[in-house]
């Protein structure tokens, strides 16, 4: 048996399966494309599986993979065994109603024993206890010996999951020796020992279970197999553990480099190093695929390993951010087969950087209190740490709810679980109750409330007028009857076509027309469901029971709905050009502009911004046609349409599409088709929060006032300059360079101004002990003339102490130095401008040679400089 690398035995098997016809396609991300069954992939067949269903036509009926995965359940005994991890990757051969069990059999013995060179005499095979077919053609036509094949029940051999496709299997193990078992004398395939490893399973989709339990026999069977390549290598590299395959092994030597801890040299250190390497692979790749840490999904996933990696780094005796450094050595482990980690390199080091680093912040505080509640809870002869408690760690110092878990369990302790809920359920209802507040604008829904809980019939995605009856008017949060001319109040009508705010969209406004005129100067949306009409009425009374004509501004709600329109092709565009982490945290569109605000760890460069202005801009000038239709979730989850995450959909939803460019559920306002946009331009980049940042952009015929405006302020600065638009630049430079010759003319002529000055200034100067105290306020010069100076006077009067000040555009400054020889004889700069500049109500300090200081009062300089003369006195005393 050859010992392999774990790269080359990727491309043995891959290579080796498109020999037998097979198409080899890359990994899928990690995150499910159009399968909200699944967190995120965590097995080979998992992408595959509309194939296999029927919903998609494979690009072949013959595909070989190897699948990033990541399992979760588990993640609390990653580390605790060699056996357990979050992160592998899983080889697979598919087949798509082609070829059976004769091929699959045949062509997985081949591999292991002829490719690999496994040897016959290690292996067994296990088929399902009531599989004749399937053990007669493993010893017939592959020819494994009868004594090396395995009856065992469903549980272990039957693969299916409620109904549908189903079948038996056939595991393939490899016999570790004797020596690596459990010593009993049954020892055998299917024991939970270590001596057989199972490292190949070959399920024969061959049933199609119904809801009667009956098992049908499917027209064209399926083949979906899978095999552990971590598994494999370990065989290949006759290791023990999957943490001593080679390239993950080479990520633990980084650890270990780093913590100074070496695997093997003690059970707990072992551990941490176990899951530090765990974690750090599962969560490179999952960054690289799009996901960022956060306190939901696969978000909060993310985030609860690599704070786990973190916490375990402390253990280690690691005091620094470390784990984006190892995050090198995972990119090159891997890189040939996943040649985007090298490309994606900085950025997956940033947010593994940035989640260190906030995490630092508070670990040592957190772990410090909890160490205190734990050393409570034994005082008081308890064993479970209160949720409250937890939930503070979880609040204030970011313990995903595990890690507190881990940590209170590592003293034989437990949390109180339903406690923690009950804390993080209150505080959903804070957030929503808050969410609900601004959404309603401060209106009391109790009042609206009391009209039923039927929804305002909304008209308004068709049409911009309708005629609608008055239900309710309410005024100063109160019921009445009627208004009259000049009066405002909430008006609640049967139906309308004022889109009310919400989604991010600004409400509308405009008239309601009858037996008064009022204008209509914003709308909102309470959470019910019922649209709010601001209104204040210009003459007649309006009451309620009036039959009123309802009419929107037209003009703003167009340009609402480009700029609506224009958020979802930019999300589409920052996606492209940013990557597929890209996700909406939040928008505003009204008709002056729109905002929106997305996941990325980084400014976005004026290269990337440009693209994605193109990209819009090209968009919109394909002209396609804006499609809303209404379906139900899971069909529209299925096609892949973009929803918000986090946000609660009913059973059928609006689907909004713009060509085959971009699908999203909205509940906006959109126009007919991309050209009706325009223009689409940038005006702003900026952060708003840790990974978060946000766009302001113009469309439309306000792209055309911002032109506009530019080229006003460039007319003006043409003639500020006195030179034409064409020419401003060159203009400009030529102004700067002559503002900068002036300068240094001016520079030039204080030097020698000062120059003069130190003659007169050692004239006055006074013998203070053995020391010259000169003293001078020279405010034609800023501090560094006033330095220049001291330095001259310094190097021209022996033993000289210079105290200087000047008064430049309100500021005060001080400079004070001294000789080599003053300072000898115990004179201080630092100690000298701090207490003159305190006379001028300032301060300041410094080196005992050179020092300097601020003021606020310039007309106490005189009076400062004076008593430079005592302070060296003192000093000298």
């Amino acid at each position: 048996m050859e010992k392999m690398g774990l790269n080359e035995i990727r491309e043995r098997y891959l290579s080796f399966f498109e020999s037998k016809g097979h198409l080899r396609l890359p990994s899928f991300p990690l995150v499910p494309q159009n399968d909200n069954s699944l967190l995120l992939i965590n097995a080979g067949m998992a992408p595959l599986k509309p194939y296999f269903t029927g919903k998609e036509v494979p690009p072949s009926k013959r595909v070989t993979t190897c699948q990033k995965c990541i399992r979760t359940p588990d993640i609390e005994r990653v580390g605790k065994t060699a056996r357990h991890g979050t992160y592998f990757e899983m080889l697979g051969n598919f087949s798509f109603g082609d070829y059976f069990k004769h091929e699959a059999t045949a062509w997985a013995w081949e591999f292991i024993t002829k490719e690999m060179k496994i040897p016959v005499d290690r292996l067994w095979v296990s088929i399902y206890e009531e599989d004749d077919e399937a053990g007669e053609i493993w010893t017939k036509e592959v020819g494994v010996a009868p004594d090396r094949i395995v009856k065992l029940g469903k549980a272990d051999n039957f693969w299916e999951i409620g109904t549908g496709p189903c079948g038996p299997c056939s595991e393939i193990y490899f016999d570790r020796g004797a020596e690596n078992g459990c010593g009993s004398p049954d020892c055998a395939v299917g024991c939970d020992c270590d001596r057989f490893v199972e490292f190949w399973n070959l399920v024969f989709t061959q049933f199609d279970k119904d809801e009667q339990g009956n098992y049908n026999r499917l027209a064209n069977p399926n083949i979906d197999t899978g095999m552990g390549m971590e598994r494999l290598a370990a065989i290949m590299q006759g290791v023990n553990s999957l943490f001593e395959v080679d390239t993950v092994r080479n990520i633990m030597a980084h650890i270990s480099r780093i913590s100074g801890v070496k695997y093997g040299e003690g059970a707990e250190s072992d551990v941490s190093l176990r899951v530090i390497t765990d974690h750090i692979r599962g969560t490179t790749f999952m960054i690289s695929d799009g996901i960022i840490p956060s306190n939901e999904g696969r978000g909060y996933v993310l985030r609860r390993l690599l704070r786990r990696a973190a916490r375990h780094g402390k253990l280690l005796g690691v005091k620094h951010t470390f784990l984006y450094e190892v995050v090198d050595t995972v990119i090159a482990e891997n890189k040939q087969a996943y040649p985007e980690l090298a490309e994606r390199a900085d950025y997956i080091k940033k947010v593994v950087l940035t989640e260190e680093e906030s995490f630092d912040k508070t670990i040592d505080q957190g772990l410090a209190i909890l160490g205190d509640y734990i050393a409570d809870i034994k005082k008081q002869g308890k064993t479970t740490l209160s949720g409250d408690n937890a939930f503070k760690l979880y609040d204030t110092f970011g313990f995903p709810i595990d890690l507190t878990l881990e940590i209170v369990q590592e003293s034989q302790m437990d949390v109180d679980m339903a406690g923690f809920e009950a804390r993080m359920q209150q505080q959903r209802e804070r957030a929503r109750a808050a969410r609900s507040e601004a959404e309603g604008a401060g209106w009391d829904d109790g009042v609206f409330g009391q009209l039923g809980n039927e929804p305002t019939e909304f008209t308004g995605y068709d049409n911009f007028v309708c005629d609608a009856k008055v239900l309710a008017i309410v005024k100063d949060n109160a019921f009445t009857d009627g208004i009259t001319s000049g009066e405002q109040a909430a008006v609640v009508l049967d139906k309308t076509v004022f889109y009310g705010e919400s989604g991010g969209q600004a409400g509308d406004t405009g008239v309601l027309e009858g037996s008064a005129n009022a204008a209509v100067t914003d709308t909102k949306k309470l959470p019910g469901g019922k649209i709010l009409h601001m209104v204040t009425v210009k003459d007649g009374k309006l009451a309620v029971g009036d039959t009123v004509t309802a009419r929107i501004d037209e003009a703003k709600r167009l340009a609402t709905s480009r700029n609506h329109s224009a958020t979802h092709l930019l999300q589409r565009a920052l996606r492209d050009v940013l990557g597929s982490h890209v996700t909406q945290s939040g928008s505003f569109v009204d008709s002056d502009y729109l905002r929106f605000d997305f996941t990325h760890f980084s400014p976005v460069t004026e290269e990337e911004l440009l693209k994605v202005e193109d990209a819009v801009n090209t968009a919109i000038l394909r002209a396609m046609q804006v499609d809303i239709s209404y379906q139900s979730i899971d069909e529209a989850r299925n096609e892949g349409v973009t929803a918000l995450f986090g946000e609660k959909y009913g059973s059928i939803v609006r689907v909004v599409k713009m060509g085959g460019y971009s699908a999203e559920l909205c509940g906006g306002c959109h126009i007919g088709n991309t050209a009706q946009i325009g223009l689409f331009k940038i005006v702003r980049e900026g952060g708003v929060a840790a990974g978060i940042r946000r766009i302001e952009a113009v469309t439309g015929a306000n792209v055309l006032k911002l032109l506009r405006e530019e080229e006003e302020r460039l007319k003006t600065l043409s003639a500020v300059l006195k030179t034409n638009p064409v020419d401003v630049v060159s203009r400009a430079e030529g102004v700067l360079a002559e503002l900068k010759a002036a300068g240094r003319e001016i520079e030039m002529l204080k030097s020698k101004l000062a120059g003069g000055s130190i003659d007169e200034l050692i004239g006055v100067a006074r013998s203070v002990g053995d020391v010259k105290v000169i003293t001078g306020r020279m405010d034609d010069l800023d501090t560094e003339g006033l330095r220049t100076l001291g330095d001259k006077l310094r190097d021209k009067v022996p033993g000289a102490v210079i105290v200087l000040a000047t008064a430049n555009g309100g500021k005060v400054n001080f400079v004070a130095m001294a000789a080599k020889s003053a300072v000898a004889a115990g004179v201080n700069a630092g100690g000298i401008v701090r207490e003159v500049a305190k006379i001028a109500g300032g301060g300041g300090g410094g080196k005992p040679d050179n020092a300097m200081a601020g003021g606020k009062d310039a007309s106490k300089i005189n009076e400062a400089l004076q008593a430079a003369y005592a302070v060296v006195e003192g000093q000298l005393k």
